[in-house]
């Protein structure tokens, strides 16, 4: 359970920048405030947790034009801040519990009060949130690791510009089994192209283009699923969808799909992919 909402970070000052550091399964973002405004973001990929924040650190500095003495305070979260034992650089360092960060950052972004709010990063989280509340309601293990894992092994590329390229040319119909595959008659709230069971129908005729988006959808169709899930459980109709996997343009396109097909207002904000550093920098929990 978190405070309400600031709509300035509490620590910001005329002088001091308060910077939100989220320290990722292999990127790091980072992102900051001056007063009420947002400098220019930064993202490192590193393996190592503790490289990656001083290199994502030092980063932002130099594009933000700032010296070390200008930080108020460093907000970490993420499941790399537990190697974060020590002040960066001697600076005022708080951990942040990152369900915290991931449904105030999601808030912010989107500019929503109550929303069911999905991180898709090397795994899942969602999250319930509202102005007075935000209470984690289950994670998942496919994410970015999922899709890049698999890609790993299908294709023999593993990067999400490479996957997303491959899939441009890809035909759903030669790897997903669809509702219309399987029913001679229509089924009430479901398209004849509803997917009935992804990688229900690949063969030998399937091209590594189909396979990729084949991949995606899966990826995107089983997270948009417990997402809507989510939402129906908590009875509200705001999702917002945030994270680095939300680059992979297809992933976005099925995301569309399930707004329409579960009636589900679904929002991908502007900066998705640095929302949890926001909420980091935004919590006042401590």
């Amino acid at each position: 359970m978190t405070a309400i909402i600031p709509t300035m970070p509490a620590d910001s000052s005329k002088e001091g920048v308060l910077i939100g550091l989220d320290v990722g399964g292999s990127i790091t973002k980072i992102i900051g405030f001056r007063e009420d405004r947002l400098l220019r973001q930064a993202r490192v990929q590193a393996n190592d947790p503790v490289a990656s924040a001083y290199g994502a650190l030092g980063k932002f500095l130099t594009l933000n034009d700032l010296k070390l003495e200008e930080i108020e305070a460093i907000h970490v979260t993420g499941v790399g801040a537990s190697y974060l034992d020590e002040g960066l650089h001697d600076c005022r360092t708080v951990r942040v519990p990152e369900f915290d960060a991931v449904g105030l950052g999601g808030l912010y972004v989107s500019g929503m009060d109550r929303a069911i709010v999905v991180s898709m990063g090397t795994g899942t989280s969602i999250v319930y949130a509202d102005r007075k509340v935000i209470r984690h309601m289950i994670g998942s293990g496919v994410g970015g690791g999922t899709l890049l894992g698999l890609a790993q092994v299908i294709l023999n590329v593993r990067d999400f510009t490479s996957v997303g390229e491959l899939a441009d040319l890809g035909d759903l119909h030669r790897v997903d089994l669809t509702v219309g595959d399987i029913s001679r008659y229509d089924i009430p709230g479901l398209s004849s192209d509803t997917t009935a069971s992804n990688f229900g129908k690949v063969g030998d005729h399937a091209t590594p283009n189909d396979l990729a988006l084949g991949i995606i959808n899966l990826v995107f169709q089983s997270v948009g699923t417990a997402a809507v899930l989510a939402a129906r459980l908590e009875k509200v109709d705001q999702i917002v969808f945030t994270g680095n996997l939300l680059h992979v343009d297809q992933g976005r396109q099925v995301l569309a799909g399930f707004s329409s097909l579960y009636d589900t207002h679904i929002k991908i904000p502007e900066k998705a992919e640095y929302a949890t550093a926001i909420g980091a920098a935004l919590y006042q929990g401590f």
